[in-house]
């Protein structure tokens, strides 16, 4: 079974035109398909014209996921997907990071942490990781949530480097308190870090030794200012703005660098939680396609919701309100993903399991 989603996106195109010159003057005009400018003025001038296009796509999910992986040993808590299609899958009960090569013999490496699962804090060691981002040289940064730091462990290597956080809990400008996503802008290497406990996301630019708050900040609760236990995060470069889920707040928000408060874009602006199309129960993890459309792991609802320029969020996985192990059902989803063909990937977590909805 599968359902058929209508997606808009939007094209922008501009251009200047060269000048020419008269005897009275010089005038400057460009045109589009869609629009015309032209100025007139006694010194050198030019002027752009900008059209913008929607362009409509149509994605169908199949309702029925399939498991790509199963591990009845310990939950899945965030995963990653790295160019290859390659899953990082983070086992918050096992201390560790997966990387999961799908249909291949032997799939599983351990590529953060300890193999066996043992919990510490020294720096070949994760306790209670929660989430993870992968770059292109196949480096891995983990958020190390119980040692409120974050890990990179380079390509191959045995141990981490502390790259944000100090080992200990705390509201100073280097310090994390119960950090539960973050994400990584892979142009700049800019760390966007959900500090869940202290009610902000924090940035670290790339080898800094200390954050920015640049959400949030003012206390644990849903004000326009504050954020009220943030999860998922996901930084959106095409708006420079941050987009955050708010677990207790059972909202999203859009939060522009730079600004002081967020704007909703769903759930409910008091914080409270439902299961109509347009409310959520829980939030956790989120992410963006190229399109800006968002995808959500409303976890206390079981289902992935997906929201296309509208507060009405469509289901795309996981049935309302009715959690399960069936094909078709999820279990408390804690994480979303995205392959380059727009596949879904969730953190069944409830279920142990990462479940694959595909997209034709």
């Amino acid at each position: 079974m599968s359902q058929t989603i209508i997606l808009a996106t939007s094209q922008t195109t501009s251009a200047v035109a060269a000048p020419s010159t008269s005897a009275t003057g010089t005038t400057a005009s460009t045109s589009t398909s869609t629009s015309t400018s032209t100025t007139s003025t006694s010194t050198l001038t030019t002027s752009t014209s900008t059209s913008t296009a929607t362009t409509i796509l149509s994605y169908v999910w199949n309702s029925t996921g399939n498991t790509v992986v199963s591990d009845s040993c310990c939950s899945a808590n965030a995963l990653a997907i790295d160019s290859s299609n390659a899953l990082y899958v983070v086992q918050s009960a096992k201390n560790r990071v997966q990387k999961y090569i799908i249909g291949a013999t032997n799939n599983s490496t351990t590529v953060a942490g300890n193999g066996s699962g043992v919990a510490g804090s020294s720096s070949s060691l994760l306790n209670s990781p929660s989430d993870v981002a992968v770059d292109s040289n196949g480096n891995v940064y983990v958020l190390d949530q119980a040692n409120n730091r974050v890990q990179l462990w380079y390509n191959g290597a045995s141990y981490g480097v502390t790259v944000a956080g100090t080992n200990s809990s705390g509201t100073a400008a280097n310090q994390l308190n119960c950090p539960y996503f973050m994400a990584r802008d892979p142009t700049t290497g800019t760390l966007y870090i959900s500090d869940s406990g202290n009610g902000r996301v924090m940035q670290y630019l790339y080898n800094a030794s200390s954050g920015t708050v640049v959400a949030g900040g003012y206390g644990i609760a849903n004000g326009p200012t504050q954020l009220d236990y943030n999860s998922g995060v996901y930084f959106d470069s095409s708006s420079n703005s941050l987009v955050i889920a708010t677990y207790l707040g059972n909202n999203i928000v859009r939060w522009k660098l730079g600004y002081s408060n967020w704007t909703l874009i769903t759930g409910n602006v008091n914080g409270t939680s439902g299961s109509s199309s347009t409310m959520l129960y829980n939030p956790m993890g989120l992410t963006l396609d190229p399109s800006g459309n968002i995808y959500v792991a409303d976890r206390n609802n079981h289902r992935i919701q997906l929201f296309s320029n509208t507060s009405n969020g469509t289901t795309i996985a996981g049935i309302t309100g009715s959690p399960g192990s069936s094909a078709t059902q999820l279990n408390s989803p804690s994480a979303v993903a995205l392959d380059s063909q727009l596949n879904l990937y969730v953190a069944d977590t409830g279920n142990n399991r990462i479940q694959m909805f595909s997209r034709s």
